[in-house]
């Protein structure tokens, strides 16, 4: 089961634009978090994200197709 919470969570970090600023804002607790609400990942498993090249996530996401992206509308300026 950790293992489809690593693919869910790497999936979300490439598709979730606001997901991906907590994390790379804050990791260890995003990943508290979740462990809170359920999503058990081991130590292992929390290393390896925490010391993932942070840069993977945005390059990686910028590298899909946008239609594959949740875009975040948080904090961006309105345009009247």
């Amino acid at each position: 089961m950790a293992q489809r919470i690593v693919e869910m969570l790497v999936g979300r970090l490439i598709t979730d634009e606001q997901f991906r600023r907590d994390f790379l804002d804050a990791p260890e607790q995003v990943l508290r978090e979740l462990n809170d609400i359920g999503f058990e990942l081991s130590r292992t498993e929390i290393a390896a994200l925490m010391n993932t090249d942070a840069s993977v996530w945005g390059r990686t996401a910028n590298d899909i197709d946008p239609r594959l992206q949740k875009a975040s509308l948080k904090n961006e300026a309105r345009i009247s």
